[in-house]
Order: structure tokens, then C-alpha cells, then sequence
């Protein structure tokens, strides 16, 4: 019996569909460190508050004063804890006070974009809460775009220094990703 043309044709593109590139498929892990500057003070702040709780508060805790604070960020990122050191990028989102209770904790959603080095043009986007007293804090690392399309993973954030409200944090990044390209 005769295979029709047709039929063999369909088999031919739904083997080639079905074949993969080993490569973009093998999947790599990224390690980066870098420290971000949030500046809330001062005549260029990179954090603003763009909506706070409503003044009916009367209780003392300032944690609790502060709960429902949203601000929206675009920080530095740089090679080293000196605001003068090498800009990699940008870690650009919102984050709010999410606590009433006990811990200053915020709930980021952030994008960390890289605008030099290996990393240049890609970018990985963090959503988790942020214990930010606690000495380490993880977050987890959940897309990201270039080089991190496909991302998951976690960073370690660690308070380097702060002066009033301002604060310079260490990142310490491990990022799951393939290879893809375009």
C-alpha cells in the first residue's frame, strides 16, 4: 500500500517540529553578587512613597503606622557597596510595608536589570516579602528576560549599611535559566 505524499510530508515536519536543540535545552546556573542603593532622602531619591495609610492610625507602633505604605523604586546597582563604584544596572519596581505586627517587612516586586557586563540587557524579576531586620532575607527569583529568559531561583539580600532610612544591600543571587536565544 502506497503511503499518499501528503501523509509523509505531515510526519517529516511533525519529526522536525518534535527535535530539539540540546543546548538551548541545557540548563545553567548563574551566581552574581552586587549590592543595591536605596536613597529615600535627600535631593535624588531613588524611592519614592506614592501612597501611605490613611491618617485615622492612633496607636504608638511604628511598624503598624507604617503598614500599607507603597513606594515605587529605581535603584542603582553597583559592583561594590560604594555608591561611587560601577553601575551594572537597575532594580526597578514597588514595594509595600506589609506587616502590622511585630517586623518591618515589605512585599517587593522588583526587576533587576543589567545595563553592562555579561549580563548586559537581560534582567530577573523578584515577588516574595522581605523581612528587611533580619540579618539574611531570601526571595525568590521568579522569570526573567535575554540570557535569565525561563529564570527561577533565589537571592540572599543582606543590609550592608544604612544611615537614617537609606540603605545599601548586598545581593548574592543564584539563577536556574536556559539558553535560549532568539
Amino acid at each position: 500500500m502506497a503511503v499518499p505524499s501528503k501523509l509523509v510530508l505531515f510526519i517529516a515536519v511533525l519529526v522536525a517540529s518534535c527535535t530539539t536543540d540540546t543546548e538551548a535545552l541545557k540548563l545553567k546556573k548563574t551566581h552574581i553578587q552586587f549590592y543595591m542603593h536605596d536613597i529615600v532622602g535627600g535631593p535624588k531619591p531613588t524611592a519614592v512613597q506614592v501612597a501611605r495609610r490613611l491618617s485615622n492610625y492612633t496607636g504608638s507602633d511604628p511598624i503598624a503606622a507604617m503598614f500599607g505604605s507603597v513606594s515605587v523604586m529605581d535603584n542603582p546597582l553597583t559592583v561594590t557597596p560604594n555608591p561611587n563604584s560601577t553601575v551594572i544596572g537597575r532594580a526597578q519596581g514597588i514595594y509595600a510595608m506589609a506587616s502590622q505586627h511585630n517586623e518591618f517587612s515589605l512585599l517587593m516586586t522588583l526587576t533587576y536589570g543589567f545595563i553592562s557586563g555579561p549580563y548586559n540587557g537581560s534582567s530577573f524579576s523578584v515577588v516574595g516579602r522581605n523581612p528587611v531586620m533580619n540579618e539574611v532575607r531570601e526571595m525568590p527569583i521568579v522569570g526573567g528576560t535575554g540570557i535569565f529568559r525561563l529564570a527561577r531561583g533565589y537571592c540572599f539580600a543582606r543590609t550592608y549599611s544604612m544611615y537614617q532610612m537609606d540603605a545599601v544591600i548586598g545581593y548574592n543571587v543564584t539563577i536556574l535559566h536556559y539558553n535560549v536565544t532568539v
